[in-house]
């Protein structure tokens, strides 16, 4: 679990342009500690995990859709707006293969 958040982190830390250093600064932790969650070595309390979602700007969905079950709702969510970013053309190929699959799913 703690090395699915810690890439989750590492992932939306680098999305916002920020270094180690950059985001400890911001949330008033040290860049070791940081490190140590991005590596899966160490899980946050709750304080660093609240203050480093907000720096971030990201949900607890979004840092924890690997390891929490109920976080499907975000995926379902999150997938849908990437769609809508797409092609009217590319999202209808893509909206076929997943009704296959869907369809497949229910046989």
């Amino acid at each position: 679990m703690e090395k699915k958040v810690g890439q989750r982190f590492k992932l939306y830390r680098e999305k916002a342009g920020l270094t180690q250093e950059e985001l400890a600064e911001k949330v008033g932790l040290n860049s070791n500690y940081i490190s140590r969650i991005e590596r899966g070595d160490s899980f946050p309390r709750l304080e660093a995990f609240v203050g480093l979602l907000n720096t971030l700007e990201v949900s607890a969905d979004a840092i924890l859709c690997d390891v929490v079950s109920a976080s499907v709702k975000y995926t379902e969510s999150s997938i849908s707006e990437e769609l809508d970013k797409l092609p009217n053309n590319e999202k209808a190929k893509i909206l076929e293969v997943v009704s296959l699959l869907v369809s497949q799913y229910k046989k």
